[in-house]
């Protein structure tokens, strides 16, 4: 039986404005980016969500609390989609206005994950602005760095000024690493690779490096070892460890070589639908002993999975850890 008694808190849980996706619907690149959708879904989801018969929740406030409550999560993180590349750069799929009008019905209970990127695109002192404002004015917990829709890499020194305003802020950045899943969106400017040099100029930024940086896992890993405040989450991904178990097992058991499990934290980027089954797997995770006799894999106790599953995240974020359900 799974354990409902720890805190529960997910990152990166996707909003999308529908009167704006109506509105953009005739761009070509539109349908290409729903296509490139459907790969990742197959293998996090187990489903195609492009087909006519394919029926998810709709991506909005509303719809993720109930599935929040059947999956007792304590909290979320809200977060816009930004995607301008599809439309030519005339739209986001949502703004961060869009996510604070969501999440104000449901306080303590939904909080901001902002996004003021594409940083480089827009121009790195409006970004910098925004996070300041939405941070100081709006009560951001967290904020995404979305690379792949940018004009360069993480790695890029155009950025160093973003992150030294993160860094005086103290907020932590989320940050998309691995390969980019979507068209037309290039995969080198979020190889793990990329947060070395960043890191090694602003060892006190806090990073969370999202769907651990598949498919470049282990490198990831390695580099969590190396610094200090780079920390690794499951969002996404944790939809295909769940469908497939053991590549979840090899995962984490390497990560937990490497790194103190306080810097392994849970996230969602999956159809909201999807909340009961990804967490409960974590609730669950126990190490197989032919994995913990033949990789030397440590066990999963109930403190580390009350850390994945919550608290370690809060402490990032700087809530608290009390039940909300």
């Amino acid at each position: 039986m799974a354990n409902n008694d720890h805190f529960v808190a997910l990152s990166e849980c996707h909003f999308m404005n529908p009167q704006t996706l109506s509105e953009i619907n005739y761009y070509p690149n539109v349908q290409r980016w729903w296509d490139s959708v459907d790969g990742v879904m197959r293998a996090w989801a187990g489903r195609d969500l492009t087909s006519e018969e394919a029926e998810w929740p709709a991506p909005v406030a509303e719809e993720l609390i109930k599935y929040m409550d059947e999956a007792a999560v304590d909290v979320c993180f809200c977060l816009r989609e930004g995607m301008m590349d599809i439309s030519g750069q005339t739209v986001a799929f949502s703004t961060n206005g869009f996510m604070m009008q969501q999440i104000e019905p449901y306080p303590e209970r939904m909080y901001l994950e902002c996004m003021v990127g594409p940083i480089l695109r827009r121009g790195v002192d409006n970004a910098i602005w925004e996070l300041e404002h939405m941070v100081k004015e709006c009560n951001a917990k967290l904020c995404k760095v979305y690379q792949p829709e940018d004009l360069g890499a993480l790695d890029d020194k155009r950025m160093w000024p973003f992150y030294e305003k993160a860094c005086e802020l103290d907020v932590a950045l989320t940050v998309h690493t691995g390969m980019s899943y979507v068209v037309p969106q290039p995969s080198s400017h979020t190889h793990p690779d990329t947060l070395d040099k960043v890191l090694l100029d602003f060892p006190e930024l806090k990073m969370i490096a999202y769907h651990m940086a598949w498919p470049h896992t282990e490198e990831l890993i390695g580099l969590a070892g190396k610094h200090q405040n780079l920390y690794i989450s499951m969002s996404g991904i944790v939809g295909w460890y769940e469908r497939s178990p053991y590549r979840g097992y090899h995962a984490l058991g390497t990560a937990m070589q490497w790194i103190d499990p306080s810097k392994i934290v849970m996230g969602l980027d999956l159809p909201f639908d999807d909340t009961k089954r990804v967490v409960d797997w974590v609730r669950n995770l126990e190490m197989p002993d032919e994995l913990r006799k033949n990789y030397g894999y440590d066990d999963i106790t109930e403190d580390i999975k009350a850390g994945i599953l919550g608290k370690n995240l809060a402490k990032l974020a700087k809530i608290d850890t009390k039940k909300r359900v």
